[in-house]
């Protein structure tokens, strides 16, 4: 990964932390369309993630179509996106005994030791001390919930991490 500048990485997942899905299980049930989830795609939440002091990269199943779909509605320019590589059967078979979200491994081969934070609704306590042990540098592990996405209290939890560094 040379030829970055040495910001810390955001690692952004579309479902869940960008379009929330599913319900609140402690609220009545509301509606949510596919449309209602892209109408939050606003350029206020591109502008709050820009804002942030790190370099945004999608790590995401939607790949390279988060640039062509998501990216355009919230004003993010084109980002990188993680691609994911075919788990090894000793890989997977490890991490679904750690309990690890699939994409936890990949995601630190990529950082490749760099500083970095990720948003997910996968999170577990098994990913954060999985990456504790395999990864040189910081890592934020921040779980957003899916059917709020990210909300206030993550970007000031993101934001303080960030400029910690």
């Amino acid at each position: 990964m040379t030829g970055h500048t040495e910001r810390p990485l955001l690692f952004l997942d579309v479902d869940g932390p960008l379009l929330p899905f599913g319900e609140d299980p402690h609220r009545t049930p509301r509606g949510t369309t596919p449309d209602s989830r892209l109408a939050r795609l606003t350029s206020e939440l591109g502008n709050r993630l820009t804002a942030l002091p790190c370099e945004l990269v999608w790590a995401t199943t939607w790949e390279e179509e988060a640039n062509a779909e998501i990216a355009p509605r919230i004003g993010l320019p084109r980002l990188p996106v993680v691609k994911w590589p075919e788990p090894t059967d000793q890989h997977e078979r490890e991490d679904r005994w750690f309990g690890l979200c699939w994409k936890t491994r990949a995601l630190v081969n990529w950082a490749g030791g760099r500083p970095f934070a990720w948003v997910d609704d996968e999170i577990t306590d098994a990913d954060r001390e999985w990456v504790a042990a395999h990864h040189s540098g910081r890592a934020l592990l921040h779980h957003v919930e899916s059917y709020q996405g990210l909300a206030d209290e993550d970007f000031a939890a993101l934001d303080r991490w960030l400029r910690a560094l």
